[in-house]
């Protein structure tokens, strides 16, 4: 297996959590390993003048709606959660925590479900462990690394080190150093994972 497609998101995206929903099995249909880069997307917004789509009353209202479309055509659970918009600086903090300690694929699962699914409070720190426990993580040690500057950079530096690579939002999936953009671009991830960038902007491909 050759072949790798970086994920950056966000918990707090409905958008990258539709695309989270699809992503393991397309990865896994096209023989392609998946990096996952959780990065906070509040800091993107800050470093490149990007704003959510909600700010926009109508674009809000048709976003969630195109979201509801998604999920119904991906036949996954999903509801727009009551405490949205949602800080998720615990929740990804917690995602760099659970990167280095290997269990991220596991927390991943229980942030999202819990976020988009079950409609909870994840902005909250007593919540979040609740939902740890459920998923039989350790969210003691969780919730102190979270405190402790050493994650607290590193989150920093995921992020910068996003928005250097041309990241303005969540979710972006990038292969063979192409960048896309949004859960409505999964198609273009699956076609890049079978021909090569260089062949497919050439002007003799079929």
């Amino acid at each position: 297996m050759n072949k790798t497609v970086d994920f950056y998101y966000d918990f707090g995206s409905p958008a990258a959590y539709l695309a989270w929903t699809q992503i393991g099995r397309l990865c896994a249909t096209n023989d392609a390993a998946i990096n996952y880069r959780p990065v906070l997307l509040g800091g993107i917004f800050k470093e490149t003048g990007n704003a959510t789509p909600v700010a926009i009353e109508s674009k809000g209202k048709w976003f969630f709606e195109d979201l509801n479309r998604y999920a119904a055509h991906y036949q996954v659970l999903f509801r727009k959660n009551p405490f949205f918009i949602i800080n998720s600086l615990a929740m990804m903090r917690g995602a760099i925590w659970a990167k280095n300690t290997g269990v991220l694929e596991r927390y991943n699962k229980a942030m999202f479900e819990a976020t988009w699914v079950n409609g909870l409070n994840t902005a909250d720190a007593n919540v979040i462990a609740t939902v740890l426990q459920h998923a039989d993580l350790d969210n003691t040690s969780m919730l102190q690394a979270i405190t402790g500057n050493a994650i607290k950079q590193q989150l920093i530096a995921e992020t910068e080190n996003a928005v250097q690579n041309g990241v303005f939002g969540v979710p972006t999936m990038v292969v063979n150093n192409e960048l896309h953009f949004g859960q409505d671009r999964l198609d273009w991830v699956a076609r890049r994972l079978h021909t090569p960038v260089i062949d497919s902007l050439s002007p003799h491909s079929p």
